[in-house]
């Protein structure tokens, strides 16, 4: 059975782990990533779009001239994406949360074995845990960087708007704010780094504890090491 420092150390590491598989699924599910005003002009007049949207679904209005609001609809973002370009990179930004998930899970399930057993392989151990997690802060560092180009060099709000519209000529101008579902992914990344430092601290005590076992016999005269 492990000692009751290291239950109560992996048993932190682990609720850091599972808080931050559960903001994952949030981030996943949410469609608060983004949301943008892409105006267009439209014979003689002008038409603002104004978009909120996540990975998977959103909702778009359309206001004429003095904001006189013409339709909501929701949409799929899926569906509604023609262009190679915009589509790939929100799929790869799926498949980069979900491998971070997958991170995650991982991290959870070591934290909870070393919380109540003392694994007898290397890799179940700390190792493990500082692996899984700097995986999982890496993969979600690499969604907070590939939406933003998406939305920015691909044009995505502007695709998605004209999706939501018919007959929209020239784009005219577009203002983007990013939502909560994607700025909490600071905070899993925060969560991934407070589960390393608590195992570091537990791997140092640890090191720090066996140097001192041995320090005794390293100082010991020559005598009573003979004797």
């Amino acid at each position: 059975m492990p000692s009751r420092k290291k239950t109560s150390m992996f048993a932190s590491a682990f609720c850091t782990c599972v808080c931050s598989f559960g903001v994952i699924c949030v981030v996943l599910a949410t469609p608060q990533w983004v949301s943008s005003e892409v105006r267009f002009s439209r014979a003689n007049t002008s038409v603002t779009i104004s978009l909120t949207y996540g990975l998977f679904s959103g909702t778009c209005e359309q206001f004429v001239d003095a904001g006189l609001q013409v339709s909501k609809k929701t949409f799929q973002v899926a569906a509604t994406l023609s262009s190679s370009g915009s589509r790939s990179l929100n799929v790869a930004t799926i498949v980069v949360l979900v491998l971070a998930l997958l991170s995650s899970l991982l991290s959870s399930a070591f934290t909870c074995t070393n919380a109540v057993s003392n694994p007898y392989q290397t890799f179940l151990g700390p190792t493990g845990v500082y692996t899984w997690n700097s995986v999982c802060g890496v993969l979600i560092l690499i969604a907070m960087i590939v939406f933003p180009v998406n939305v920015q060099g691909n044009s995505l709000s502007k695709e998605l708007a004209q999706g939501c519209s018919t007959s929209l000529e020239a784009q005219l101008e577009s203002k983007h704010s990013y939502g909560y579902s994607y700025w909490i992914m600071l905070l899993i990344i925060f969560l991934n780094f407070a589960s390393l430092i608590i195992i570091y601290f537990y791997d140092h005590a640890r090191y720090s504890k066996k140097k001192e076992q041995e320090r005794p016999i390293e100082n010991a005269p020559k005598d009573v090491i003979l004797f």
